[in-house]
């Protein structure tokens, strides 16, 4: 075998190479470097993201602008959609640098300039993380391509120079006009000057709103009830505000009357509140079921329930309608006063006004009517209770049994027991059924 093995060897010609093995794929030798396309994205890629693939090229921080740009085309992505670009930019750790180089490869790339609203992404996120030096040089990308910012860029970046605690910055952005959007001409100028209120007061700078409201009395713009409306709404010294209105040929409609009274109340300012509540309904001006429960709720937070009980009667008579949060909150702040004949009564409207009653609404009833010594009538609502299928709360319920014991009434507190006992035993039953798919 060794010497076959010689033989053949020797038979080979050396001098001969081997032939060249065939590629797999033909190679095109293209002549015109500059007409070369971008390398493909490599296989790992498609492991990743759309976003996590721009990200990535920032962190080999390509050197210049063309080769920056160069490095995201090589991702595979024409075209950045308005999600990939507000993914990009709102999370991960893009400097402000890189977000303005990121913005300005996605708007020269793509076929059709984008909308100022895919624009005002870039602005919003520079905002949030306080890149406010790279806000201008976004915006001069934009002019660059074409694409004029609008009132609603200016709002963002206001917006979010006021929530930094940059008011002046704000205020002169506002006077200098640096974003080329026209802001001296006069509608401008009043959008503008009302966005900027809004931002101020949403914010809780109103001292400046309201010294800024003042100067604007020789503007050649004339303030609406917008303006007015959002001053009011955060500031508690809104009755001067209210009489300027007036006098201003501004006549107050629902949302300055909601506002008022919602700023009053948060000062706890209640005649204040109830004298404006009253005008409100003078005026024809009824409000909506959310509002009154925004007006009931902060009453019955601290004091008596006198004032809410007025709302509620006063919105009643007007025919506004009642929510069943509001009655909620009645019920439980007047059964924890004692007032059970009000709970009673406003209880029957509450079913008159087509409102279920539920364990909360049974449990505060009980409450209240124990709170005053009414015993037996307690038990007549846990028995009703029992029979619609609601087992009251073990507090509740100890409560009713201590003051049934300590009125000698034994008999009565042995019988309500066992009901109760009997309906903790169906309602753990009913509870295992449903909770195994069991619809009884």
């Amino acid at each position: 075998m060794v010497v076959s093995s010689i033989r053949l060897l020797s038979a080979t010609n050396p001098t001969k190479s081997a032939p060249t093995p065939t590629p797999l794929h033909p190679v095109c030798h293209n002549p015109d470097p500059v007409a070369a396309h971008p390398p493909p994205p490599p296989p790992t890629t498609t492991l990743l993201s759309l976003a996590d693939r721009l990200r990535g090229v920032f962190l080999q921080k390509p050197p210049g602008r063309a080769a920056l740009h160069r490095a995201l085309s090589s991702t595979g992505l024409d075209a950045l959609s308005p999600e990939v670009l507000s993914d990009v930019v709102s999370r991960g750790n893009l400097s402000g640098s890189a977000t303005v180089g990121l913005f300005d490869w996605a708007i020269s790339s793509a076929k059709l300039p984008p909308s100022v609203q895919t624009c005002n992404i870039v602005i919003r996120a520079l905002g949030r993380r306080k890149f406010f030096t790279f806000v201008e040089p976004a915006v001069e990308v934009m002019r660059k391509n074409g694409i004029l910012p609008d009132l609603i860029t200016l709002q963002i970046i206001m917006d979010t120079l006021v929530a930094a605690r940059q008011v002046n910055k704000a205020v002169q952005l506002l006077q200098s006009d640096q974003l080329g959007i026209g802001i001296e001409q006069t509608c401008h100028r009043k959008e503008a000057f009302s966005a900027l209120i809004e931002c101020l007061c949403r914010r809780s700078h109103v001292g400046v709103a309201s010294s800024l409201i003042q100067a604007a009395h020789g503007q050649p713009f004339v303030l609406d009830k917008q303006v007015y409306n959002d001053v009011l709404g955060g500031w508690a010294r809104s009755i001067s505000y209210y009489k300027d209105m007036v006098e201003n040929n501004c006549p107050p409609n629902s949302d300055t009357y909601c506002k008022m009274i919602g700023a009053l109340l948060k000062t706890r300012r209640v005649a204040d509140a109830l004298q404006m509540f009253d005008e409100m309904l003078a005026q024809g001006v009824l409000p909506d079921t959310g509002v009154i429960t925004s007006f009931i709720e902060p009453l019955c937070t601290f004091g008596p329930p006198h004032a809410a009980l007025m709302i509620y009667q006063k919105s009643r008579k007007a025919g506004c309608t009642i929510s069943l949060k509001a009655y909620k909150l009645l019920l439980e702040r007047l059964a924890r006063f004692g007032k059970s004949g009000t709970v009673l009564k406003i209880w029957e409207e509450m079913q008159e006004s087509g409102y279920p009653s539920d364990k909360e609404i049974y449990e505060f009833i009980v409450n209240g009517l124990c709170n005053v010594g009414k015993v037996d009538a307690a038990v007549s609502v846990v028995e009703e209770s029992l029979r619609k299928g609601f087992c009251l709360g073990r507090v509740v319920y100890s409560k009713l049994n201590n003051r049934l014991l300590e009125m000698d009434k034994v008999e009565t507190a042995y019988n309500l027991s066992k009901k109760i006992k009997h309906g903790r035993t169906l309602a753990n039953s009913r509870n295992y059924c449903r909770a195994n798919g069991w619809h009884l």
